[in-house]
């Protein structure tokens, strides 16, 4: 190479080095998430794989995972021990059933923590979560009241929010692979049905959000998601994922994902 080819190569690198640095510097960091897992009825080891790496394939996240409870219906989690339970994370996922845990509380560390801010992402037996409890502070995170569900059958779901950003660009009607619909006997006032669910002869909602709290705090919220084929499925962790990143406020109103927190290139 002649020396004034070496010299214009070397001066090209020096140029470069700094605008790699500053785009690095420049990207965001991932959204923390904190998953919390356990408790009956669920195959909760291999969701939490299936939760974990299929929205880490769709959005730029971390996890911290804590599975425990074994398939008891009546534990309380040990990172859960004062207010300050959920400080360093973005958004807690919640995809536990523990129905019998009723410690008013250790329920309201929970609850009081959501309400004063921090979003949250509740799944399928969430929802059923504490329902022998005595208070419904619980019930005012989620949205919605359930108590019970149908048999194990195919879910016909059908979008009744297009427009939302959640849904913009997304599926409008899907039949999941399996299914158990929840039965919602209340939806609160400052929740919004995204999309209802039909099986068994009825119809329910199935994917919500909430606002909760003074502040507001965004909650997603779906019932969709006892057996792991349904989680598994492209169109649930879709779903999900774009949930997740709404109740962050990395979802434009036009549906598209805040730069640097979309899937990996």
């Amino acid at each position: 190479m002649r020396p004034w080819a070496i010299l214009l190569t070397t001066i090209t690198a020096l140029l470069t080095l700094p605008l790699l640095h500053h785009t690095r510097a420049a990207d965001p960091a991932p959204l923390r998430a904190l998953l919390l897992t356990g408790g009956c009825c669920h195959d909760y080891p291999n969701q939490s794989r299936i939760i974990s790496e299929g929205l880490s394939a769709r959005a730029r996240i971390e996890w911290t995972v804590v599975r425990e409870g074994g398939d008891g219906r009546d534990h309380q989690y040990s990172i859960i021990q004062d207010k300050h339970w959920a400080d360093g994370y973005d958004v807690v996922v919640h995809n536990e059933c523990f129905g019998d845990t009723t410690d008013v509380d250790y329920l309201r560390l929970i609850t009081e923590v959501h309400k004063a801010g921090k979003p949250a992402v509740v799944i399928h037996c969430a929802m059923h979560s504490f329902r022998r409890a005595p208070i419904d502070d619980w019930r005012e995170v989620l949205g919605v009241d359930s108590r019970s569900h149908g048999p194990h059958e195919p879910i016909d779901v059908a979008v009744l929010q297009s427009d939302h950003p959640i849904f913009k660009g997304l599926w409008t009607t899907w039949r999941t692979p399996q299914g158990e619909l929840y039965q919602i006997r209340k939806v609160y006032e400052t929740a919004t049905v995204l999309a209802e669910g039909k099986a068994f002869g009825e119809t329910h909602p199935c994917v919500w959000v909430n606002h909760t709290g003074p502040g507001k705090t965004r909650v997603f919220g779906t019932t969709l998601g006892h057996h792991n084929e349904t989680m598994a499925s492209k169109e649930w962790l879709d779903l999900v994922a774009r949930g997740l990143l709404w109740t962050v406020g990395k979802l434009h109103d036009d549906g598209t994902i805040a730069p640097g927190y979309g899937p990996a290139e």
